[in-house]
């Protein structure tokens, strides 16, 4: 039985003042060292945050055809910021989705290429999906594939994104499964699958940007339910933490005020908005367009952004008792 549920209105008073505040002059760039759009952005078990990022190229259509002679990858040690680590020269066209899986390697996709890498933290290739810089709809090619969710066994989706518009699911040596979605605007169906997560319970969750609200499907890729609201926004990115809260950042939609684009969101497992934080703007704490969104093992909160080319960290504030 399919079941669809909108949320309409889920803010309580009690989380009238946002949680999270910006851990400003978070990261230390060394100088000369620059991200560009940040695209993607992940953290793994050791607190390192990695940043999936353009080093100043710009979106065009066409793609450009040269690769990004600059690191694209960038490694930040959570704590204090500190640049790490930089790879990825003379590799990617146009980055997009990052995500870290339970052993710690990195998942990259390029829609300029057409593909989707597993990583090494330190940047060794461990596999390529998809055939580079050709696009397609077969179980073989992608096109404009946009993030990627792993599960514990090894065994992952893609989010395949901007012109198949469908989630496509993989063994863990890269075998294809199975995949559903069509564009449209019913239950399973997508406009722009742009970032995709799996929660504590399970659950498939599609960032439907276009469409403005998440899907949530079982592992099979049956609908459960659809959550949309004005504090969900458009859904670009998503994170889900062990104890099943859901992360997303929305981008904002330009048809919005300024004053009303884009904001960090934490729900809890049943959809339930629980705090928002952020805004449009260039100061710290605020967002221009925000892309990604990742959870860090003490729970700080990192942000990626598009226009802005930063990425931002958040910590939760400490509330006083009554």
């Amino acid at each position: 039985m399919r079941i669809a549920i909108f949320i309409i209105s889920l803010v309580t008073a009690a989380f009238a003042e946002p949680q999270h505040k910006v851990v400003p002059g978070w990261p230390k760039l060394p100088e000369g060292h620059v991200l560009g759009l940040c695209a993607g952005v992940g953290v793994d078990a050791q607190n390192r945050v990695f940043v999936f990022h353009r080093s100043g190229r710009k979106w065009s259509n066409p793609f450009p055809q040269e690769l990004i002679p600059q690191p694209t990858v960038s490694v930040f040690e959570g704590a204090s910021g500190k640049l790490l680590n930089s790879w990825g020269q003379n590799r990617f066209i146009m980055p997009h989705g990052l995500t870290v899986d339970h052993e710690g390697n990195l998942w990259l996709t390029d829609v300029g290429l057409h593909q989707v890498f597993k990583f090494t933290p330190e940047g060794k290739l461990l596999l390529t999906l998809g055939e580079r810089a050709v696009p397609g709809s077969d179980h073989a090619h992608f096109n404009l594939p946009t993030d990627v969710a792993v599960l514990r066994d090894g065994s992952f989706y893609v989010s395949d994104g901007y012109k198949n518009t469908r989630v496509m699911k993989f063994s863990t040596e890269g075998r294809f499964e199975f995949e559903w979605g069509t564009k449209g605007q019913g239950d399973g169906e997508f406009n722009l699958p742009h970032g995709i997560a799996v929660d504590a319970q399970g659950r498939v969750i599609v960032c439907d940007r276009e469409n403005e609200r998440l899907q949530l499907f079982d592992l099979k890729g049956g609908f459960l339910e659809a959550w949309k609201s004005p504090q969900i926004g458009k859904p670009y990115g998503i994170e889900t933490s062990a104890d099943g809260r859901i992360f997303i950042i929305d981008g904002g939609s330009p048809s919005l005020k300024r004053t009303e684009r884009g904001k960090a969101v934490e729900l809890n497992a049943k959809g339930v908005v629980t705090d928002t934080f952020g805004s449009f703007g260039q100061a710290p704490g605020q967002f221009q367009l925000g892309h990604d969104i990742a959870i860090g093992p003490d729970g700080a909160v990192y942000v990626a952004e598009g226009t802005g080319a930063r990425v931002q960290k958040f910590v939760r504030q400490k509330r006083l008792a009554p």
